[in-house]
């Protein structure tokens, strides 16, 4: 993670230009990340752009969960856009499939059909927090969560009364 931090501040020291890809969102997510453009949030002052091309843009922002339909032209457009480049998935339909996770209609997350380097969840997620993973993206703030993991207890376990938590001694 520390590289692509490096990277990013090196590849792109002072803006970023963003391509804007629905593949399948309700629209929520749209609104949020057109709303961080708007003078009140002023995304252009951390040189933030919204252009209208793959083929200008530094980074894809990816919102919704991917649709079979949508999938192989999401492909083409990740290929259009030129290298370096960042894969931003906005919102928890893109992160992981959100409602339609396992829909017969859909891929899943954005992940499923593209490399995705940064995550912003949240359904949808706020102009504040779009903002604040743009930024951690560019470099600009540290991060501040870590990842964390989570397991089901079998069945035996749960049969003994036990649980991972005990099993941590917490």
């Amino acid at each position: 993670m520390r590289l692509l931090k490096d990277l990013c501040r090196k590849v792109f020291p002072r803006s970023l230009w963003v391509y804007h890809a629905n593949a399948g969102a309700c629209n929520g997510c749209d609104i949020e990340a057109i709303n961080v453009l708007t003078p009140y949030y002023d995304a252009e002052r951390f040189g933030i752009r919204l252009v209208g091309s793959p083929r200008h843009a530094d980074v894809i922002l990816i919102s919704g969960p991917v649709t079979r339909q949508v999938a192989p032209a999401l492909k083409r457009l990740i290929d259009a856009v030129p290298r370096p480049r960042l894969v931003i998935a906005c919102g928890s339909c893109a992160a992981g499939g959100g409602a339609w996770f396992d829909s017969y209609a859909t891929m899943g997350g954005a992940d499923q059909v593209v490399p995705v380097d940064y995550y912003i969840p949240g359904c949808p997620p706020r102009p504040e927090a779009i903002l604040y993973g743009v930024a951690v993206a560019m470099g600009l703030v540290p991060k501040q969560v870590a990842p964390e993991a989570y397991r089901q207890e079998t069945l035996a376990e749960l049969a003994q009364g036990r649980t991972h938590l005990q099993e941590a001694g917490k």
